[in-house]
């Protein structure tokens, strides 16, 4: 059951990166209906009500726009880079933590860096 809880917390978080990156991309609607139910976490049901829809209607143009962004995703590749790119300035960060945990320099850049992470 736990596994069933963290494969949809991954796919949740997945899902709401992507449309970080490619939601501007989606028509209005597809927009609507992916932050109402990723980010704000509305049910199919509350959906259904806003848009005056099925839950079916919601649950078929959901399917389709979360295919959408991953097709973005597979010819643009702009969020994983941005993974890739954290990892990396995390393996560097440690590395010169370990390596040369006095210097001022080195130190103060890789403050910069988790700052620059947090906004």
């Amino acid at each position: 059951m736990e596994t069933n809880f963290n494969a949809k917390l991954e796919k949740d978080n997945r899902i709401n990166a992507l449309f970080d990156f490619y939601g501007s991309l989606l028509t209005p609607k597809q927009a609507d209906y992916i932050r109402q139910y990723y980010a704000d976490d509305l049910s199919l049901g509350e959906i259904s009500e806003n848009f005056q829809v099925s839950r079916q209607a919601v649950y078929d143009n959901l399917r389709r726009t979360e295919m959408t962004l991953e097709k973005y995703e597979e010819r643009m590749g702009l969020y994983q880079k941005f993974v890739t790119r954290n990892h990396l300035i995390d393996e560097l960060a440690q590395t010169i933590q370990t390596k040369h945990p006095h210097d001022q320099t080195l130190n103060g850049l890789i403050e910069r860096l988790e700052k620059l992470e947090e906004n």
